[in-house]
């Protein structure tokens, strides 16, 4: 007995290392429960970008391609507050960050010479005052970044991508391949850790931000041929493209918490919602949910509705727990089905 009992204890480490060694540590975060079924909150949009939500629980949702700013309720109403002037749409860039802070509504956008982040009056239903509080974020046909999104700690943070100059991701007076953070005036926020907008570098085209509840900061970036990542950022830390695709071993370089094959993720919005990360992929046609343990580590990550619902873009929670989540079908890499483009709603946990 004495004998098999060791022998049970020899084969489980056996199996544990074998786990180890092929895919990273062994998870002890638990398994989170899955979400419930999408219902469709407004449909027949053009390649709805970004999702940012109002306190009374109306949405602000950008659409790439034509411009429009748009407000869309809880029912599904779908009201146009007006095109945004200047944005040049090309290739994956056009009108695509929005985020908002009382009475200042923020929109990242492509220019006729580059990427930019503009902020207006907002009273709700108009947007008016232009003014442009940064210029000369690098364009190109791919790679434009664009996600807006104010932090825990009151200032606002964009993403940026390299336009395929992969090299302006290394460089620290390049506003390429970067997460930026700087006020509502877009000066560089106190404690940025180069005394510029830069926060963190080495970047790809990260197009997903999202908090949990410590503060931890978490993007989602697209990969180039081998491995898609979620990484937790820090403010100087360099995450290595394009000296690192994935997990390296150079320790001048940050790896990631979470990598996929490109075919599985291509990864867009991202949001914190119950005690997991969720991720919208665009190639993969799913959302990823990720569970987090309390000191931020990951869990196994879960696909939900693979497929189902096509090219997955923007995400953001409402303030009701919810998630919204919009398809991008008709932004020239997919497939359009009958009510393309669409907002749905999902409950991070089934009912």
């Amino acid at each position: 007995m004495e004998h098999m009992r060791t022998l049970m204890t020899v084969l489980l480490f056996t199996l544990l290392t074998a786990c180890s060694s092929a895919g990273g540590a062994v998870s002890t975060v638990p398994a989170a429960p899955p979400p419930g079924e999408p219902k469709t909150v407004a449909r027949d949009l053009a390649v709805p970008w970004e999702i940012a939500f109002l306190p009374g629980g109306d949405a602000l949702v950008t659409e790439r391609d034509t411009a429009r700013l748009l407000r869309v309720t809880r029912a599904g109403k779908v009201t146009e507050l007006g095109r945004i002037h200047g944005v040049t749409p090309d290739g994956e860039g056009g009108l695509m960050g929005v985020a908002v802070k009382g009475d200042q509504l923020f929109v990242y956008f492509t220019a006729a010479d580059d990427n930019r982040i503009v902020r207006y009056r907002f009273t709700g239903d108009t947007v008016s005052d232009p003014k442009v509080i940064v210029r000369g974020i690098p364009k190109g046909g791919i790679h434009n970044g664009g996600r807006l999104a104010f932090g825990p700690d009151g200032f606002l943070y964009a993403t940026t991508g390299e336009t395929g100059d992969r090299q302006l991701a290394q460089r620290r007076d390049s506003l390429g391949g970067k997460i930026l953070r700087m006020t509502v005036d877009g000066a560089p926020a106190p404690g940025n850790p180069f005394g510029t907008l830069v926060y963190s570098l080495g970047h790809r085209n990260v197009q997903g931000l999202a908090w949990d509840p410590a503060g931890r900061l978490y993007a989602s970036e697209f990969g180039q041929n081998r491995h898609d990542e979620v990484n937790l950022i820090k403010p100087g830390a360099n995450y290595g493209w394009p000296e690192v695709e994935g997990k390296g071993d150079d320790p001048e370089f940050v790896n990631p918490i979470i990598t996929w094959p490109p075919s599985e993720a291509s990864p867009s919005g991202a949001a914190y919602a119950d005690g997991s990360l969720w991720v919208a992929a665009l190639r993969g046609e799913r959302l990823w949910q990720i569970p987090l343990g309390q000191d931020g580590s990951p869990g196994t990550p879960v696909a939900h509705f693979t497929g189902t619902y096509g090219r997955l873009r923007g995400l953001a929670t409402a303030p009701d727990g919810t998630l919204w989540m919009s398809t991008s079908n008709k932004d020239g890499r997919g497939d359009p089905r009958d009510g393309d483009d669409r907002i749905l709603s999902v409950s991070p946990r089934r009912s």
